[in-house]
């Protein structure tokens, strides 16, 4: 069963993201994007108070996604993106972004902390990050 609500075209804008985001990091980088995106949907929290659809969150500004802004993004959407997409929007959770909502791709080590919010580890290129249970229960 979805834990988010999701078109058609929004799952393919979802498997657009996650390619455009972790594409070089393979499929389980692909999927730990798109569990952030869902935590951003089901977070109702933080900077994503107003974030119900899918739709709000790939193009939330400020503080969305850059790939949104580069070419790349408007790639289409291929099969296996899309079975990625379908995958987090049914729940699968992969850690280190099992309760994250922000990841960066930094040219060193994760730091600790990042906007005051936790590194819950790494995965190839980037790093994730997690609120507090208390600042977003939502999300847990």
């Amino acid at each position: 069963m979805a834990v988010i609500r999701a078109t058609e075209e929004e799952i393919r804008l979802l498997a657009r993201l996650i390619r455009a985001e972790a594409e070089g990091d393979g499929e389980m980088g692909m999927l730990l994007v798109g569990n952030v995106g869902v935590n951003r949907v089901r977070g109702d929290c933080l900077d994503f108070e107003e974030i119900d659809t899918i739709k709000r969150m790939v193009f939330q500004s400020p503080g969305g996604f850059e790939a949104v802004q580069k070419p790349y993004f408007y790639q289409h959407a291929r099969d296996r993106e899309i079975r990625l997409a379908r995958r987090v929007v049914q729940g699968e959770r992969y850690d280190p972004a099992t309760y994250a909502l922000w990841f960066f791709r930094p040219t060193e080590a994760c730091p600790p902390t990042w906007y005051n919010q936790w590194n819950s580890g790494r995965y190839k290129s980037h790093c994730f990050y997690h609120p507090s249970p208390n600042n977003c229960p939502s999300v847990y």
